[in-house]
C-alpha cells in the first residue's frame, strides 16, 4: 500500500505546472486516500525515490513552506519557487491564491 499510494502522489506533484503551488491537503483530498501528513510523509521521502520530483511546488494550506527542512539546503525550496516567478517572504508564498493550482481540476480534465 505504502509504495502505491507514494506512487499516487508522486504522480500527482509531477503535474504541477511550473509557477504554481498546491497543497498537502489538496493532493490528499484529489487522491480521496490518507490525509495531508501522509502526503508530507510521501513527499519527504521523494528524495530517494523521485529524485527529480517538483516537491518544491508543495506548501502547506497557509502558503507557508512547512516542508522546507526536507530540502539541502532548507533555503533552496524558497530558492526554487523564486527561480519560477513565486514571490516568498519569511518562508510562505505571498498572494498564495493567486498562485494556487488545484488537482482536483486537473484529475477532472483527464
Amino acid at each position: 500500500m505504502k509504495k502505491e499510494y507514494f506512487l499516487r502522489v508522486y504522480e500527482l506533484v509531477e503535474q504541477i505546472p511550473e509557477g504554481r503551488v498546491t497543497n498537502y491537503g489538496a493532493i490528499a483530498d484529489a487522491l480521496a486516500l490518507g490525509s495531508a501528513r501522509m502526503v508530507g510523509w510521501a513527499l519527504s521521502q521523494s528524495h530517494q525515490i523521485e529524485p527529480l520530483l517538483p516537491a518544491h511546488r508543495v506548501v502547506n494550506r497557509k502558503g507557508e513552506l512547512s516542508g522546507r527542512h526536507h530540502f539541502d539546503p532548507p533555503e533552496s525550496m524558497a530558492e526554487q519557487l523564486r527561480a519560477e516567478g513565486i514571490p516568498i517572504e519569511d518562508n510562505a508564498v505571498l498572494n498564495f491564491a493567486s498562485y494556487f493550482w488545484s488537482p482536483l481540476e486537473a484529475i477532472a480534465q483527464d
